[in-house]
């Protein structure tokens, strides 16, 4: 009787070629951010609109946008959007190096997980947050609500759209000084360090149990790929009231985040808690394949040459 040769379930920092592994996962991070941006947008005009003002839903309003302003529309603060490549590499770095730190002091998977996943957000959001405001300004700017336009800075909508992202630095830092870059940075940490943590909990927790339930040569990539949407899917419906509270704080200037909350409560009441869920469900679904097929492919070319009879495509 053969025995199965045991493989890797998690590729580890220590067993990858670092020099491999950085250059492949900016470019799988930019093309991913590249296909799925629209989503983004779409999501976040869903999340600012009061109640149903403009929108539909989440095909409405793909729809209304691509009918007005074409493909463009689509991808709008999209190269200011990009530079989520930088904060994705620390990000992952201090993901990986936090597991690191971890195993050596025996944790287990799960608790790596969550608690690397949290870790890493704190940093990537720090960095991310001055870029995420422009780019959702940009997303909203000239979006009807209450029968009026979105326009907080009072920008000319009527700017070169290449022109749009400068001048809507230089009317935040004019409004409010540096301070200003980080609005709804607390809101941000508060959205997306439990997500972040969560969705690599659950995606560990996903992998391990399908790994229980399917056949051995079930693929081992397709596994995780299914394990990192359902970790998405999962995470999206827990953490979707916070995430409209952060974009509203960064785009609508509101005070706090608790006023912000309650103005949302006001005008959706237990709606706020599916607002734009569809969207975003949709999005993190296919970020969260798209991701894991690129980073896990990304890892099994980078790891080591000791460790790779260990590897299970």
């Amino acid at each position: 009787m053969e025995t199965a040769t045991p493989f890797l379930k998690t590729i580890e920092w220590e067993m990858m070629n670092k020099k491999k592994f950085f250059p492949l996962s900016m470019l799988s991070s930019f093309s991913v951010r590249c296909a799925l941006f629209p989503l983004t947008v779409i999501k976040t005009q869903l999340q600012v609109q009061f109640k149903n003002d403009v929108y539909k839903g989440m095909i409405d309003c793909a729809c209304k946008i691509y009918k007005s302003e074409g493909v463009r529309g689509l991808y709008r603060g999209f190269w200011v959007s990009s530079f989520q490549i930088i904060s994705g590499v620390f990000y992952i770095s201090t993901y990986e190096g936090v597991r690191h730190l971890l195993t050596q002091r025996g944790s287990g998977d799960r608790v790596k997980a969550i608690l690397a996943g949290g870790a890493a957000s704190l940093v990537g959001q720090t960095i991310i947050v001055p870029f995420d405001v422009i780019s959702q300004h940009i997303m909203v700017l000239g979006m009807n609500a209450h029968g009026q336009k979105i326009n907080p800075l009072g920008i000319n909508t009527a700017a070169k759209k290449s022109e749009l992202a400068i001048k809507i630095a230089r009317e935040i830092y004019k409004i409010d000084g540096l301070p200003g870059f980080y609005r709804g940075y607390a809101a941000s940490l508060l959205a997306y360090v439990p997500n972040s943590a969560l969705w690599w909990g659950f995606y560990h927790f996903y992998q391990d149990e399908l790994i229980k339930i399917l056949p051995s040569n079930v693929s081992h990539l397709f596994i995780q790929c299914i394990a990192g949407s359902f970790g998405g899917f999962t995470t999206t419906i827990i953490t979707n009231p916070l995430d409209i509270i952060r974009a509203r704080l960064q785009v609508q200037r509101l005070d706090s985040f608790v006023r912000a909350g309650l103005e949302l409560w006001s005008e959706e009441q237990f709606h706020m808690f599916f607002k734009g869920l569809s969207a975003r469900l949709v999005q993190s679904a296919a970020f969260s394949f798209s991701i894991i097929l690129g980073y896990e492919t990304i890892k099994r070319i980078s790891v080591n040459e000791q460790y790779k009879h260990m590897v299970k495509w």
